[in-house]
């Protein structure tokens, strides 16, 4: 192979413009390797291999398209993360369309014991899947999937995740031959219409309506086919089954009565109802990406991370942050994307990806996958891939981290796929075997508009649209909830708790004042500096302003107990800096004699003194917090001393509910009484000392500055200059629960009428078809607007 480098050269594989310095084979020039690996694999001499079947892995010829798959180095693109037995890998699916979809892809495990969990993002039409891939290789993974109706979209050059942009131009086909049909089908049927009694042109109109109908049923009704019978091979109905049902019976009862009976048929019916159901899925699918457009681009978590720009320490927030930037992540912060580690020992907690917390020893040199957390020193990378916003998310969503409280979405998912299907068929028989024994005229009407009629897609879409542009409004507001259901789980809450330092107190303000029997050396002064800049809580933050100019120092076993304190080795230095328990307990019986919060120093054994840190509270605390009390129990729980306790006294409603030098698990504690008095709490906290507690509470909100640690147990961000926005994030979230009520009830009724009418044999199918994308609009129309419309109401004020 020889190189070559002639310009505007494009890849036989891709069709992306070739670099100077690229590949080829005889005449075909590509863009990568990945390109040539493919062609080689697929395209060389003749398609043999192609179509080759391979017993020993049970492909089919139709899937031997996914060998590409087995070689190494294309699978390392594509995971999002891989050890030496648990594999992540996130698939776009084109197929992806309903609440059966949801099932049957999130029950992966029940068709191969290989894959460990699998999740689906609907509004994406993404399946992520973890998996034991010494077990289930990735070729085979994917392989299942399209064996089951879900073939999972995969470029080379773009690994599909949230940049993919979904092409219509199939289904607009489709649309457009329905259309096309439906209409010149209406037209030869102006005989029938209009009672006119030629049986020469009757029949031959006729015919011709049958030829019509064909590429009607059996290519713009093809999704249908596909989707029905991979699901069948499974041994499973999903949801377009009685859909296709319905068509096929009006198909074939037409053309029996057109050629034996030489009547009209029920053509212009058929045709117009696929037309009709095509434009309904079109219309959904924009909606769709439309919203998880907003999700992915538009709203951003409100973290930041510490940039290194020629040796000086930078905070820019994280969607600003591009390949080949450098970073520093301390203690607990979070890898915010792929890296390389350049300086540091890595000790890395990967439970935010698979759900286990055995940490791996990494290396200089080593590649870090995104979702990482740092346990120990501070470590530098170097970015190779820019963030995905919809990666970390779907991180955060990780079942390892889920409460007790189950999604309405999800139930309502896992209903619909198992019973809805099964009891449309059912009531649809009933009916028509009655219209069967009574008049014979309204069978096919009766069946056929009950199984388009009571399609779920419109109850379906209330509760995602409601809650997706909810997500999206308060995104904006630098307010980013996990997932749907916690807007929901809010709006219920009655309770709220508050941490003190970090959430309620900011970093800024005053700087701390050492006291002690003598200065800090300058020596002294490097050692501790270097230690607190391991750290991002907030105390070691605000020691650090201090010593902003310092040379910094390696410090070696950093350790950061939660709660008590730092400590670490520096050129032989044993230093440490906390809580008086934690540094100096002979000093327990002066505990509340400080009128500040304190942090203690001890270097190589010898008390040197403290550092006074002045409490500055957050701009416009005191308001939020006399809103908050008028509406709901506040508590608050500090692992501080009472210093603090006169001028909080002011802002609660009651002295008991003020609770000082909490240890974390005491926190938790507290949390868990409130709920067996029957409480649901809210929990604020900056998710350093209060997670379990975040954890615990029925909602838990992490409070951001500059810094990417907070617990992935929590279930929403909030940057710390929108906290006082808190009480119109709360009214907003009431107000999303009873659109999503007043959805319900609508979508029900336009259920309950159209199957009365359908039942009677009296409402046509065609009807129907039209019915259901109208109830689908009005669905998104009622959510949407009423969300946007508060939105802009709630925080545009």
């Amino acid at each position: 192979m020889e190189t070559l480098t002639e310009s505007q050269l494009l890849c036989y594989h891709c069709g992306n413009e070739c670099a100077d310095d690229h590949l080829h084979i005889d005449d075909k020039h590509f863009c990568c390797e990945g390109c040539k690996t493919v062609y080689e694999i697929l395209d060389q001499n003749n398609l043999c291999n192609y179509y080759a079947l391979d017993e020993k892995a049970g492909i089919s010829p139709q899937l031997a398209h996914f060998e590409f798959l087995d070689n190494a180095e294309i699978a390392t693109q594509l995971f999002d993360f891989k050890n030496d037995t648990i594999a992540k890998i996130s698939f776009y699916i084109p197929a992806i369309h309903c609440s059966s979809c949801l099932y049957l892809l999130e029950n992966l495990y029940k068709l191969h014991e290989g894959v460990h969990v699998s999740k689906v993002d609907f509004l994406k039409k993404q399946v992520s899947v973890t998996f034991d891939y010494n077990a289930l290789s990735l070729r085979q993974l994917a392989e299942l999937l399209a064996s089951v109706g879900y073939e999972p979209l995969i470029s080379l050059n773009d690994v599909v995740k949230e940049k993919n942009k979904p092409s219509y131009q199939k289904l607009l086909t489709q649309i457009g031959v329905a259309g096309f049909c439906a209409g010149n089908i209406m037209l030869f049927s102006f005989p029938e219409y209009l009672g006119l009694d030629d049986a020469m042109y009757k029949h031959l109109f006729g015919y011709l309506n049958i030829v019509l109908s064909l590429p009607v049923v059996f290519y713009a009704g093809s999704g249908y086919f596909e989707s029905v019978w991979k699901s069948l091979k499974k041994g499973i109905i999903n949801i377009d089954f009685p859909i296709l049902l319905g068509i096929l019976v009006a198909f074939f009862r037409g053309t029996y009565e057109v050629i034996f009976l030489h009547g009209a048929g029920y053509f212009d019916s058929l045709t117009g109802l696929i037309f009709f159901l095509l434009a309904g899925k079109w219309f959904q699918q924009k909606t769709y990406h439309f919203l998880s457009f907003e999700r992915d681009y538009k709203s951003y978590f409100p973290l930041a991370v510490t940039k290194l720009n020629q040796g000086k320490e930078e905070a820019i927030s994280l969607n600003a942050l591009k390949k080949g930037d450098k970073i520093l992540v301390r203690n607990g912060e979070l890898i915010p994307a792929d890296a390389l580690l350049y300086r540091g020992k890595a000790q890395i907690d990967y439970s935010f990806v698979t759900g286990e917390s055995a940490l791996e020893s990494k290396k200089l040199g080593d590649f870090l996958y995104a979702g990482g957390r740092q346990i120990g020193e501070t470590i530098e990378l170097e970015i190779l891939k820019e963030v995905s916003q919809s990666y970390l998310t779907q991180l955060w969503n990780n079942d390892t981290f889920q409460k007790q409280q189950q999604s309405r979405i999800k139930t309502f998912a896992d209903l619909v796929g198992k019973y809805f299907t099964l009891t449309v068929l059912s009531l649809a028989t009933i009916v028509a075997t009655y219209w069967f024994f009574h008049d014979g005229n309204k069978v096919m009407n009766a069946f056929t508009a009950i199984l388009i009629i009571a399609c779920p897609c419109a109850l379906s879409l209330s509760y995602p649209f409601a809650l997706g542009n909810g997500l999206r409004i308060l995104g904006k507001q630098k307010f980013y909830l996990k997932n749907a259901g916690v807007i929901e789980t809010m709006a219920q809450c009655d309770t709220v708790v508050f941490d003190k330092t970090g959430t309620l107190t900011t970093a800024e303000g005053s700087l701390p004042v050492f006291h002690g029997k003598r200065p800090l050396t300058a020596f002294e002064e490097t050692l501790v500096a270097s230690l607190v800049r391991n750290s991002t809580h907030p105390v070691s933050q605000k020691i650090k302003q201090l010593y902003d100019d310092t040379l910094y120092l390696e410090i070696n076993n950093f350790t950061e107990i939660t709660g008590k304190g730092i400590k670490g080795l520096c050129n032989g230095y044993a230093i440490k800096l906390g809580s008086t328990d934690f540094v100096a307990p002979y000093l327990q019986a002066d505990k509340k004699a400080y009128q500040t919060s304190v942090a203690h120093v001890q270097i190589d054994q010898e008390y040197l003194g403290y550092f006074a840190l002045p409490n500055h509270y957050r701009t416009n605390i005191e308001a939020l917090l006399q809103t908050i009390t008028q509406r709901y129990d506040t508590y608050l729980l500090s692992g501080d001393n009472e210093s603090e306790k006169k001028q909080l006294q002011g802002w609660f409603a009651d002295a008991q509910h003020l609770q000082f030098n909490c240890t974390p698990q005491q926190k938790l504690d507290f949390i868990k009484k409130l709920q067996e008095q029957g409480k649901k709490v809210v929990m604020i906290g900056d998710g350093l000392n209060d997670a379990g507690a975040l954890k615990q509470a029925d909602v838990g909100i992490a409070i951001t500055d500059d810094t990417l640690n907070f617990t992935p147990s929590s279930d929403a961000i909030l940057e710390a200059k929108a906290l006082p926005m808190l009480p119109k994030f709360f009214a907003y979230n009431q107000y999303a629960l009873k659109v999503i009520r007043l959805s319900f009830v609508v979508s029900l009724i336009y259920n309950f009428i159209g199957l009365s009418f359908a039942i009677t044999g009296d409402l046509s199918p065609v009807v129907a078809a039209v019915l259901m994308p109208i109830s689908s609009a009005s669905m998104v129309l009622i959510t949407s607007v009423g969300m946007i419309w508060r939105g802009k109401y709630q925080f545009d004020e």
